[in-house]
């Protein structure tokens, strides 16, 4: 690796995306992930959100019913304007990992996750050596003290090489729907006589 990445990038969708299954390549990703939103969901929640932006045309159709309406970790969709939905995938199965994210500790995630997300990425190409830089970045230490001109020490007492996630940008900023509101406070009945 000749540079090193030093960019904003949305955290979420590198490191916990790929922890869905859903392969790289699909004809639609996420607009954008997220793991808070504001006034419903905290850390404590464990949930990705993901953000589609499209018409409801029959190809999104058919893509949202293979991979996000049948894939394990969904707990529930919404319309939040004309053309976006949004997916709440539940990732309780990966609290260490989640709780690892949260604090900007990449490289100690578990081995599973790890391979899940390399594996999303694959090897070759620039982005992939990126990825593989920030979960073992013991490897790069070197290019990084080089890059930023300071001992190796510096960069080793440190550890990890890629950025915390940031809160402000880890959240969705879009009003509840009220449907979203009642199941979370329990307050819709299935029961027809409550």
């Amino acid at each position: 690796m000749k540079r090193v990445y030093t960019e904003y990038f949305q955290k979420s969708k590198v490191f916990l995306y790929p922890l869905l299954g859903i392969k790289k390549g699909v004809d639609f990703v996420p607009e954008n992930t997220y793991v808070l939103w504001d006034n419903l969901y905290t850390p404590n929640d464990y949930k990705l959100i993901c953000v589609y932006i499209s018409e409801r045309t029959v190809d999104f159709k058919n893509f949202e019913l293979k991979h996000l309406r049948s894939n394990q970790f969904l707990e529930f969709s919404c319309q939040i304007g004309k053309d976006q939905q949004v997916y709440v995938f539940d990732l309780i199965r990966y609290k260490k990992d989640f709780d690892l994210f949260m604090q900007g500790l990449y490289s100690r995630f578990s081995v599973g996750s790890k391979n899940k997300i390399l594996n999303y990425f694959g090897t070759n190409g620039r982005i992939s050596e990126y990825i593989k830089s920030f979960l073992h970045p013991e490897d790069y230490h070197q290019t990084y003290a080089d890059f930023f001109d300071v001992n190796i020490s510096l960069i080793k007492s440190v550890h990890e090489i890629c950025s915390k996630p940031t809160f402000q940008r880890e959240t969705l900023f879009e009003k509840t729907p009220h449907e979203i509101e009642l199941l979370k406070n329990n307050s819709l009945y299935l029961n027809k006589n409550q």
